[in-house]
């Protein structure tokens, strides 16, 4: 199992801690005279990136080092070594800021939050209460709170770019704790509650007996209703008379040898939990309670944990952001005034390079070299290159031996004058010279021996190529079969001809439309039929015979007898 640790411990922000009071608490080098004489306002000792130290900044950071260093009791040897490294101090926390800046971290939110604790924490009502507080111990208002943001932006960076890449195992932790058991061995210890019974006179004298006689049979009261299971904490605050009442009678954590005699006999012996008997005192009677006994030698590392663990961790991270700030430092321009040292300073970072001034040169115009036309449509005069001659030429190059003709190398021919030419002037002397004129017959019959082609004048354009319409590049003959040799190349992007629903679809768009639909009048039509009609259901009866008289009805002949 991975743990990874985002805890901010005051040991974490080793080198970003900021400050806000100013004093001249070391000698500095001089500072340089300016050769236009006056005064220097402000001297700047170190840039980082778009900001700047200066030597109030540097001033007011070395006196809070110096009065925090002698509240904690430091050596003149630690307090040396932090003026050594206070301007890599600084400088790492305008790394930090810079790198904020960059990730559009700007701790609005945390800011917030923290000035909320810090008025809860001194019992203010308003932060109206808390900025007149920072104002009367002589703190601006506005760099208070600019150096909590920078210590929040600090941290969020920290934690994010260096913080989250640092893991650590239980089997690391168990590892480290056996490396360091010595550093978690503890003295033996008590914590403590007490129930006070007051019975002291007031001027100091002896009590009355029946002072202590009543103080004793309250706290022999106090003792059975312990006994019966009473809340020790909630007995103290209503019938305890020390000034631990309103705590529940914490009094906190004794090691041997802190406490009265009769009191350690009373209380060491006892585990957790256990309370002991009214035990009478010069204040009267109390009754004290173990609520921990923390025994002596090396503890466990179940008990001991989150302590291993938070120095483990510490022993990590340490190592990665000193590697993350060289990092920043290689990346960013850092620059240190002269009579300054940047102890954290990089081999690899960049260093400004000044020198004298020096005014631009006019440019140079490149050397062109002209190159002559040579009497052929496709070869020019380069500088290095072998050119072939072209065949008219070949007549009147020097040919070796049996009769091949040799290469002319072009480049070395010279180029000749440069010809002047007019506006509306075609040049004379560049122009290729004229093939000589041949004879033709005009009665003689061109065959292929003699036609030879046409020479093709190259300062000429060349004739465009006629275009087609559209529609006749997708018709095709009738008389030549699709695929033939003498059948036209059809169009592969051309549409197929229209068919006949297509064309009468084409004419019925193509009348005329008014508001109303289609207002042209369609013609009468003539009608066909020429005599006199009749009606359909007549048409397809069949014509009756007429009904005769019997009479008029010719007798049926007689049949013909059989043979």
């Amino acid at each position: 199992m991975t743990h990874t640790r985002l805890r901010t411990p005051a040991a974490f922000l080793f080198g970003t801690l900021l400050f806000a009071v100013s004093t001249l608490a070391q000698s500095h080098p001089a500072a340089p005279v300016s050769p236009y004489g006056g005064t220097t306002v402000e001297e700047i000792i170190a840039r980082v990136n778009d900001q700047i130290i200066t030597r109030s900044d540097y001033d007011r950071a070395l006196k809070d080092m110096d009065q925090e260093a002698h509240e904690h009791g430091a050596s003149m040897q630690e307090i040396s070594e932090g003026h050594k490294g206070l301007l890599r101090t600084l400088i790492d926390q305008q790394l930090w800021l810079s790198k904020g800046k960059e990730l559009s971290i700007t701790g609005d939110t945390e800011l917030i939050k923290k000035l909320n604790e810090i008025r809860k924490q001194y019992n203010m009502e308003s932060m109206e209460d808390l900025e007149k507080a920072a104002k009367d111990q002589g703190v601006s208002w506005e760099d208070f709170k600019a150096n909590i943001r920078n210590g929040i932006i600090t941290q969020l960076v920290m934690r994010q770019q260096v913080g989250e890449k640092v893991q650590i195992t239980p089997g690391e932790v168990a590892r480290y704790y056996e490396q360091h058991q010595q550093e978690y061995v503890r003295q033996e210890s008590i914590h403590l509650s007490e129930i006070l019974v007051s019975a002291s006179a007031a001027n100091g004298d002896q009590p009355d007996p029946a002072v202590l006689a009543a103080a004793k049979a309250k706290a022999d009261d106090i003792e059975a209703k312990l006994h019966a299971g009473g809340d020790f904490s909630q007995l103290a605050r209503t019938f305890s008379d020390g000034s631990t009442a309103s705590e529940g009678g914490d009094l906190g954590d004794y090691k041997p040898g802190a406490l009265a005699k009769v009191l350690e006999e009373a209380t060491f012996p006892l585990k957790d939990g256990q309370f002991t008997a009214p035990i009478q005192t010069r204040q009267g009677y109390v009754i004290l309670k173990v609520i921990k006994h923390t025994p002596g030698g090396v503890p466990p590392l179940a008990d001991v944990e989150e302590q291993v663990e938070e120095a483990y961790y510490m022993s990590k991270m340490e190592p990665a952001i000193r590697a993350y700030l060289t990092t920043m430092r290689e990346e960013a321009y850092v620059e240190v005034a002269p009579g300054y040292a940047d102890t954290g300073a990089s081999p690899r970072q960049i260093k400004p390079v000044y020198s004298a001034y020096v005014p631009p040169s006019g440019k140079k115009k490149k050397k062109v070299e002209r190159t002559r036309y040579r009497e052929t449509t496709h070869t020019f005069r380069q500088k290095g290159s072998q050119a072939v001659p072209p065949p008219e030429a070949a007549e009147t190059a020097p040919k070796g031996k049996k009769g091949k003709v040799e290469p002319v190398n072009l480049t070395t021919m010279k180029p000749g004058k440069k010809e002047k030419i007019r506006y509306g002037k075609s040049p004379q002397e560049t122009l290729p010279s004229a093939a000589k004129a041949s004879t033709e017959d005009a009665g003689a019959v061109q065959t292929a021996s003699n036609t030879t082609p046409e020479p093709v004048n190259p300062l000429e354009p060349t004739r465009p190529t006629q275009k087609t319409r559209f529609s006749e590049r997708a018709k095709v003959a009738k008389s030549v079969k699709k695929g033939s040799p003498g059948a036209p190349k059809l169009d592969p992007d051309a549409p197929p001809p229209p068919d006949a629903a297509e064309v009468a679809d084409r004419q019925t768009q193509s009348a005329p439309l008014g508001l109303g639909g289609n207002r042209a009048k369609k013609k009468k039509t003539k009608a066909t039929t020429v005599g006199q009609k009749t009606r359909l259901a007549e048409k397809n009866k069949k014509p009756v015979a007429p009904v005769q008289n019997p009479s008029d009805v010719p007798p049926a002949p007689a049949p013909v007898p059989k043979q």
